[in-house]
């Protein structure tokens, strides 16, 4: 997929709404050759997805050996919306708790005081953490009113095919 395909998809209003969520499914393949898939919490850049996550996360030595991921973030409700993202996974290890960190767990409720306890915990626990930087290489949006499944696509056209063969004289 170019660059210019890929902003396409990800500019979209529906793509906008899913990246400005902060659940995303992170796909990525374990040091065993089976894959893994696993919720974490993200911020969209505007060029990147960023996850955060412990220096000592198993997953890491798999995005060490393998960066190849893919991203599936959706929503709950019918029709589902559903931002389909692949890409290569660079580790950024800093010191202290990233700024992404905080800001992709800000939509969790919580009272002020929550946030202050649970904030104080994070910057306790952690005297650093790896950044999880994802620049996407294909994106594709399934929103079931624009755009469906390539499948469903196909069985659409098909259909189309066959109607327009039985009306023919």
């Amino acid at each position: 997929m170019e660059p210019h395909e890929i902003a396409e998809v990800l500019d979209r209003p529906f793509s906008q709404e899913l990246l400005a969520r902060d659940i995303t499914r992170l796909a990525y393949v374990a040091p065993d050759g089976t894959p893994r898939t696993v919720p974490i919490a993200f911020v969209w850049n505007g060029t990147h997805v960023v996850m955060c996550t412990t220096k000592n996360a198993p997953k890491l030595a798999s995005l060490r050996a393998n960066p190849a991921v893919a991203l599936t973030i959706d929503t709950e409700v019918h029709p589902p919306k559903i931002l389909l993202i692949r890409g290569r996974a660079e580790l950024d290890v800093v010191d202290g708790i990233p700024e992404e960190y905080v800001s992709a767990n800000t939509t969790y409720e919580m009272t002020p005081e929550q946030r202050a306890e649970w904030e104080a915990e994070v910057r306790s626990l952690y005297d650093g953490m790896v950044r999880i930087v994802v620049t996407p290489t294909w994106a594709k949006l399934i929103d079931f009113e624009t755009t469906l499944p390539t499948a469903v696509e196909e069985l659409v056209r098909q259909r189309a095919e066959r109607e327009q063969a039985e009306d023919r004289p």
